[in-house]
């Protein structure tokens, strides 16, 4: 596969703390370029410096000597000069001089040359603060150019650097104290266009400060749908009464992608890569940010050379295998916590609105009607009415091992609730008598007889006792449509419609073993053990599940990473692959991927009318497949576009 990241909508990026010293420009602009040629060997291609770097920020009143600003301007025309051998562009701090004034300035740096000045908008003066002493703000420039070396560089507040050759990368600047305001500039830059913001910052450190940054970064990039890279000085700026630490970091819609280890004297440098596409796609599915961006002021597009970024080393962002299920383990209690009151409050209100005091669900010992189970049981719990109520029907037939029904006929007495044991064989054979069908015949009518069979009866009981069926199906097989039309596919609600199977499968091992204790915890730890089947045809000849469906329509694992990329990410399949490939490198090889990447298109776009007429079920992620919610997609609609991607894939492939 291509392994240029500006062909996925990624860009190597990092944020360096300079080893530095106070007004020691020379000094500096080494400590700078060795960086630059640093992260240029590591694939970055644009590079945040701090606040101020080339002078150092606590300058104070030495910033009124025209030697040192001097000294600063041939420094950034010698950085200008890295750029022309080496394919990195620069965001350097620098004090600057126009009009009488004196600005505290960004300068943007690519390809030999300076190609604008963003001057600071908010001075803050106060408690440790002086800058008004030194400094103009940008409200105050008048021009919008200044001349060096008979050259005009554009200056102001409203530039956007737009990469070239990667038309969706739109950096916007910010300067220390602009992230403190109450309307930051970022904020305007991003209804601008601007998808990466980076703040040169020179943020002295006190007790509880890092936490309160790394928020208000995290919180600056998600509510500006962008990539935010903030470089903060470190402790060689540290003068008099202040220290500084050199906290740098990179966050993407609200997550941080990098940071750097705070108090190293040495230069301290975090790269990441971001996914300009992934934020592009989010602000396109985002009505409210495209009706903010309509009022916003226009902004100065300046156009720079961006070099191509080959992959070396692997990719520097996490790609999770399990996309849906949390990463590390603090958060597995409070993730399964809110997923099941997500689901047994959406189950109780249906409960209450119907007025009804019991429910009847279908356990066959698997891991979807056991997490279907295990939530119903919390949902009477949470309206204090007696699990009695619960109807636990298992319905074995002729592919139903002795594991499985055992698991369930053990299971339900032990959560108290009531257990009816209703063979299915008798009517099934009576049916394929009057359809004219052979037992030994084992197609899909073989399996799809069973299946209505075991809904007809899950409905005729829930009349009998005056109840609700709950669905067990989960997202993955919505997905897939690898659930029967009008048997396992329909209920009263589904309280696992918005959870994929690889969560399924998380959430039962968590309640295993975190909530249960004894007989219950060993049964709910086989259930996970036990391969997914629908348990439609007959065991083999150990009496084992003879059918895997898994083998059938591959591993939920690829199938839930495709799922979150196609529907969440809105990625096309050559993204997708690309990423696939880079998390599971060493479990599934890229032929593997390919294929049931294409299986999973090809199921997605042709079950789509199964997914038209799902019964009620609460959305429980980011990711849900609801036709009177997150997704609206015609049942006829055609998937060869998405093939073709594929298959475009698979010759180059074939070409290597």
């Amino acid at each position: 596969m291509n392994s240029n990241l500006s062909d996925y909508g990624l860009l190597r990026l990092g944020v360096v703390s300079p080893e530095l010293r106070v007004a020691d420009v020379a000094f500096n602009l080494e400590a700078i370029r060795g960086a630059v040629t640093e992260a240029s060997e590591a694939g970055a291609r644009l590079l945040v410096f701090p606040e101020l770097c080339l002078t150092s920020y606590t300058c104070g009143d030495l910033f009124f000597q025209p030697l040192l600003i001097e000294a600063a301007r041939e420094a950034l025309f010698s950085l200008a000069e890295v750029t022309a051998a080496v394919p990195v562009a620069l965001a350097v701090g620098a004090p600057v001089a126009l009009g009488g004034r004196l600005f505290n300035c960004a300068v943007f740096i690519a390809g030999g040359k300076i190609h604008g000045i963003v001057p600071k908008t908010f001075l803050p003066n106060t408690q440790e603060f002086y800058e008004e002493r030194w400094f103009s703000s940008a409200a105050d420039v008048a021009d919008t150019e200044l001349s060096w070396r008979g050259e005009k560089i554009p200056f102001g507040s409203d530039l956007l650097f737009a990469a070239e050759g990667f038309s969706d990368l739109l950096v916007g600047i910010e300067i220390c104290e602009d992230l403190w305001a109450v309307s930051p500039p970022s904020g305007r830059l991003a209804l601008c266009g601007a998808t990466l913001l980076v703040n040169l910052s020179a943020s002295p450190e006190i007790l509880g400060k890092q936490e309160y940054r790394r928020a208000l970064v995290q919180a600056q990039s998600a509510r500006c749908l962008a990539a935010y890279a903030y470089a903060s000085a470190g402790p060689g700026e540290s003068s008099t009464d202040l220290v500084y630490s050199g906290h740098c970091l990179v966050a993407e819609n609200g997550v941080v992608l990098a940071e750097t280890e705070r108090f190293q004297f040495a230069t301290r440098m975090a790269l990441a890569d971001i996914d300009i596409e992934r934020l592009v796609n989010e602000r396109r599915r985002n009505n409210t940010f495209a009706a903010a961006a309509a009022g916003s002021a226009p902004c100065r597009e300046i156009h720079f050379p961006l070099g191509e970024t080959p992959l070396a080393g692997g990719l520097l962002r996490p790609v999770p295998e399990a996309p849906f299920v949390p990463g590390e383990d603090q958060e597995r209690a409070g993730r399964c916590r809110e997923i099941f009151a997500l689901q047994t409050t959406g189950l109780a209100r249906r409960l209450l609105h119907a007025g009804c005091g019991k429910a009847v669900i279908g356990v066959s010992g698997g891991l979807d009607s056991t997490l279907a189970l295990l939530v119903t049981v919390r949902a009477f719990d949470k309206l204090g009415l007696s699990r009695e109520g619960i109807v636990a029907l298992t319905l074995p037939g002729f592919g139903t091992t002795v594991r499985t029904r055992g698991n369930a006929e053990r299971l339900a007495p032990l959560l108290g609730v009531t257990l009816r044991v209703i063979p299915i064989d008798g009517a099934v054979r009576r049916h394929f008598e009057d359809i004219g069908h052979l037992e030994s015949q084992h197609d899909i009518t073989y399996e799809n007889a069973q299946a209505r069979e075991r809904t007809q009866i899950l409905m005729d009981v829930a009349n009998q006792v005056g109840g609700l069926v709950v669905g067990t199906g989960d997202l993955s097989e919505l997905a897939l449509g690898w659930c029967t039309y009008n048997a396992d596919h329909m209920s009263m609600y589904g309280v696992n419609a918005g959870v994929p199977k690889t969560l399924v499968r998380y959430l039962v091992a968590w309640c295993a073993e975190s909530e249960f204790s004894g007989e219950t915890a060993n049964i709910l730890a086989d259930v996970c053990a036990t391969p997914v089947s629908p348990e439609l045809l007959p065991p083999d000849e150990n009496g084992e599940i003879g059918q895997i469906t898994e083998d059938h329509v591959g591993p939920y694992l690829l199938h839930d990473f495709f799922l979150y990329h196609a529907v969440r990410l809105q990625f096309r399949p050559k993204k997708i692959a690309f990423l696939a490939g880079i998390a599971f490198a060493g479990r599934y090889d890229e032929g593997e991927i390919l294929r049931w990447l294409e299986h999973f298109y090809r199921r997605f776009f042709s079950q789509q009318f199964k997914r038209s007429c799902l019964p009620d079920g609460p959305k429980v992620g980011s990711v849900a497949l609801s036709p009177r919610g997150d997704w609206r997609m015609p049942s006829d609609a055609s998937v060869a576009l998405w093939l073709q991607d594929l298959a475009s894939l698979q010759q180059e492939r074939g070409k290597k």
